[in-house]
This record gives structure tokens, sequence and C-alpha cells, in this order.
């Protein structure tokens, strides 16, 4: 598998995409739908309608990459769609649906804060 940073932004387009399309039709999605612009140093994520395949858009400051994914059996645990198109991921939670996770149904313990200990 390929490798990226730990600092870079991953960004999700939670619709479907039409899996026909390629750099220039993903780089207007980015650009159009997700509002952001495809040159920032950041993976654009996109599943396609049945969940099983993903691509990933990133320019790597000389040209665009395309990273394309197919499952063979299972299916990405993909966020539901909501009032906002994108989601924004930390690099952990990138590889835990890399994995098979589903997001939202991961919570972590509770942070707990105390002004002392007696």
């Amino acid at each position: 598998m390929i490798s990226w940073p730990e600092d870079v932004d991953i960004y999700l387009h939670r619709d479907p995409v039409d899996f026909r399309k390629a750099i220039n039709g993903l780089c207007l999605i980015v650009q159009e739908q997700m509002e952001l612009s495809p040159f920032d140093q950041a993976l654009f994520v996109f599943c396609n309608k049945t969940r099983d395949k993903l691509k990933v858009l990133y320019w790597d400051q000389t040209g665009f990459v395309l990273w394309h994914k197919r499952l063979e059996k299972a299916k990405f645990k993909w966020p539901r769609k909501n009032a906002t198109p994108v989601l924004t991921l930390t690099y952990e939670q990138w590889g835990w649906l890399l994995r098979g996770f589903d997001l939202a149904a991961m919570k972590p313990h509770h942070a707990l804060y105390f002004p002392n200990v007696g």
C-alpha cells in the first residue's frame, strides 16, 4: 500500500461518484462541490455507488496522481450522507477506513480532566 505523510489533510467526498471520471472530472468535483483546491497538499477520496472501490486524487507538485483500490469481496464502510458533502479524516481514521472499520460506530473513551489527584 502507498503511504502518505501523517500530516496530510484527508477529505472524503460523501456522495458516490461515477467511476468513469478520471483526474479532470475528479478535480472539478474537488473544486466545485467540495469547494477546495485540487492543488492543496491533501488526499481527496471518492467512493463508487456500490462502495467496493475507492479513488484517491492528489497533487504531488509535478502532476496529479490517481490511486484506485478495488475490494474483491467486501465493501467500504462509507460515512452516510448529511448536509456537508465533505468529511475530514485524521491519518488514523484513514487507515481504519481502508481496513474496513465503520468510522461512525467507533466511539473512543471520553477524555477525562481532573483538577487534582487528592
